[in-house]
């Protein structure tokens, strides 16, 4: 794959003997990088197989369109697993150097896959609620990534989330905030990256059905508290969007409309991601590919909003008690909300929408 180098392949030490005798016989290989990214672009699970849930597919198309981490809270058999397998095929694909760059990784940790020489799909990483922090983080006597590393450019999955250790949560802050993650030991220190859109599942109580329709919830509110608590205020301020998703009634699950496919979902999201492109080609200094990378000068001069917009952002971040964290993340998802219209400005209809991504603000910790 590296350019402006000529690769003859041989299969013995012979071939290598008769080719610097002879001149000929082996021809250099030569590899199409983007056709082979074309051909990775094939996938079995689409979004057409998702009945319902349009409003979860709607949060999962925004935070794809601007790279935010995203949080389903919803029962046992909702979909949320179903729906988190789908983010990789509406992602923008890859370009050659987040290629590369991702397939590095995989060869240091011995997981490439020997018959592929190149990662041409954005990685997919669902480890175990029994994962160790340095399983997930990376670590070891010998310094080798962990999932979070293994998930750069790609999704990092987290099912039943609460089931995690809470010190297990906890180191994922780190690369959350910075994209990369450092492990220092006593004869080396190594900095692997790791920016990764995390997607997280969870009940919302330990039964899984508080606030179902067709189930009685038995868990106390303080059994609810305790249940939420496990994961820490910090970390979820870091978590862009949040989204219930209910179980589909038997009437959707029997409609015979087709639900939207993957590849019209991408083609928006692609779109959204060119506008971010274009708008971030300022900042040179800086590699911006898409919203949920930008740091609070950049929300300032990419985000301005009219005086509407600040009447309902006040008046929102006063009644849910909101963090300044939560606040930069609700004008980063406004700002995706608007790409995906293509509107050069935020206007209010993209703050609520924004707001009303924050279902835990909203429900739990106001």
């Amino acid at each position: 794959m590296v350019g402006g180098v000529q690769v003859y392949p041989v299969k013995s030490l012979l071939d290598v003997i008769r080719f610097v005798n002879t001149g000929n016989g082996i021809q250099p290989l030569k590899v199409d990088s983007d056709a082979l990214l074309t051909e990775s672009q094939r996938f079995v699970a689409d979004f057409k197989d998702v009945r319902g849930q349009h409003t979860a597919k709607r949060a999962l198309e925004v935070a794809c369109a601007g790279g935010h981490n995203i949080l389903m809270i919803g029962p046992p058999g909702s979909g949320k697993t179903m729906l988190a397998k789908r983010m990789p095929t509406i992602l923008p694909p890859f370009t050659f150097e987040e290629a590369l760059e991702t397939t590095k990784i995989h060869s240091v940790a011995g997981v490439l896959d020997a018959g592929a020489g190149l990662v041409g799909v954005r990685p997919f990483r669902s480890p175990h609620h029994s994962i160790s922090d340095a399983g997930l983080i990376g670590g070891g006597a010998v310094p080798r990534p962990g999932e979070v590393s293994l998930a750069h450019n790609g999704v990092l999955f987290l099912d039943e989330m609460p089931e995690f250790p809470r010190n297990v949560l906890e180191v994922m802050r780190q690369p959350l905030e910075d994209g990369t993650v450092c492990i220092a030991r006593a004869a080396m220190s190594l900095t692997f990256p790791a920016r990764f859109m995390l997607a997280g599942g969870m009940n919302p109580c330990p039964c899984g059905s508080f606030n179902d329709r067709s189930r009685e919830c038995h868990c106390s509110p303080l059994i609810i508290q305790r249940y939420m608590s496990k994961m820490s205020g910090p970390l979820l301020d870091r978590i862009d969007i949040h989204i219930d998703v209910p179980a589909v009634n038997d009437k959707e699950l029997r409609s015979g409309s087709e639900p939207e496919s993957s590849a019209k979902i991408r083609d928006r999201v692609i779109c959204a991601r060119e506008v971010q492109l274009t708008r971030f080609s300022s900042c040179k200094r800086e590699k911006f590919y898409c919203n949920a990378q930008m740091g609070p000068r950049h929300i300032r001069s990419f985000c301005e909003l009219s005086s509407d917009c600040e009447r309902l952002l006040e008046r929102a971040m006063a009644q849910q008690g909101l963090t300044a964290r939560a606040h930069d993340r609700i004008f980063k998802v406004a700002r995706t909300i608007a790409d995906l219209e293509t509107a050069a400005a935020i206007v209010p209809k993209h703050i609520a929408e924004a707001i009303q991504y924050r279902t835990l603000d909203r429900t739990f910790w106001a």
